[in-house]
């Protein structure tokens, strides 16, 4: 008889800290109902031996928000869909002031975004303007997320000060083409590759619920392990009105719980971070039950276009998580 999912996970990932392989990534993705606790339990104690009890909540805002000319199919940024996002730009001071409100919140982490395809020389000059001034302000660790970049442009990234950047796969490159077709995800990949070389670290993951296929989602859970990111977002699909994927179901809670415990045993020291559709996946209370299923990251508050919940209740998640010790997880997450 094969082994067990749950007894190969127990001595691969938590006592070898290997990450599961495709095949038995699917494995966890279809694990039954009946052993869905005991796989988040398991995705759990994974994360602490291999990242430790700290949960780390991030702060994100967008420098530039729509009027993107690429055609990512879930994005309400882009410029080519009828959506309802406005193109907004913000200035120093408005960046400075989120930088100081995330601080405020306990958070290690400041995130800037662009919706563009690729960075201009005048962009990074703000960017490094504003770096500098969050700096001479405010006490948190600054990445950035400002799409395709070539290898000078990862270079001056590092130099302004970011220590993080973060280019997503979004999905499986079985799958990609069905999601953007106006460039690649060897592009992508490509991306990171720069990132790292110039010594910055890398943030990379992507959106579960896109419509790609359990074994789909398998594939794209070890191609992020290939490229062995520090920091893993895991977005859940929120379906935005005008654009190609706004029919497009919500992830089911226990589908979505399955993808937080499968992507930690393939990635066992990863970051890994609830970002955009967490409260439509797990439920508004769920984000809990995620973090002691093997999440250890949030991005706090709101995202780029949707709302999350009050930065304050993210902040009281982590304590009590951060708070709680592995003889009471499992009937913790009973209770939720």
């Amino acid at each position: 008889m094969p082994a067990n999912i749950l007894d190969i996970a127990r001595d691969k990932v938590l006592e070898e800290g290997i990450g599961l392989n495709q095949n038995e990534v699917y494995q966890a993705l279809t694990v039954p109902d009946e052993d869905l606790q005991d796989l988040l339990n398991l995705a759990h104690h994974v994360r602490i031996r291999h990242c430790g009890v700290e949960v780390s909540l991030e702060g994100i805002i967008s420098l530039k928000t729509g009027g993107c000319p690429e055609d990512c199919h879930f994005c309400s940024q882009s410029g080519l869909f009828e959506s309802p996002v406005r193109a907004v730009t913000l200035n120093i001071a408005e960046l400075v002031e989120a930088a100081k409100q995330s601080e405020k919140m306990g958070a290690s982490e400041f995130c800037i975004v662009a919706a563009v395809k690729g960075p201009t020389q005048n962009l990074l000059d703000q960017v490094r303007e504003a770096v500098t001034a969050i700096d001479a302000e405010v006490d948190i660790s600054i990445s950035a997320s400002l799409g395709i970049l070539t290898r000078d442009q990862a270079a001056q990234l590092r130099d302004m000060g970011v220590s993080r950047y973060n280019h997503n796969f979004e999905t499986a490159r079985s799958f990609f083409p069905n999601v953007v077709t106006t460039h690649t995800w060897e592009e992508r990949k490509n991306t990171l590759e720069f990132v790292r070389a110039e010594g910055m670290e890398t943030c990379c993951g992507g959106i579960i619920g896109l419509g790609e296929t359990l074994e789909q989602r398998a594939e794209f859970a070890v191609q992020l392990a290939e490229v062995e990111p520090h920091e893993v977002p895991l977005n859940f699909l929120d379906p935005r009105p005008g654009t190609p994927f706004a029919d497009r179901p919500l992830v089911p809670q226990g589908e979505a719980l399955r993808a937080v415990a499968a992507f930690r045993l393939a990635m066992p020291t990863a970051q890994l971070r609830f970002a955009g559709g967490t409260e439509l996946a797990l439920g508004d209370d769920g984000t809990e039950a995620g973090l002691l299923g093997g999440a250890n990251a949030i991005i706090g508050g709101n995202y780029l276009t949707t709302l999350g919940r009050p930065i304050e209740r993210d902040r009281d998640a982590v304590d009590r998580v951060t708070s709680l010790g592995i003889p009471s997880v499992y009937s913790t997450l009973k209770a939720l």
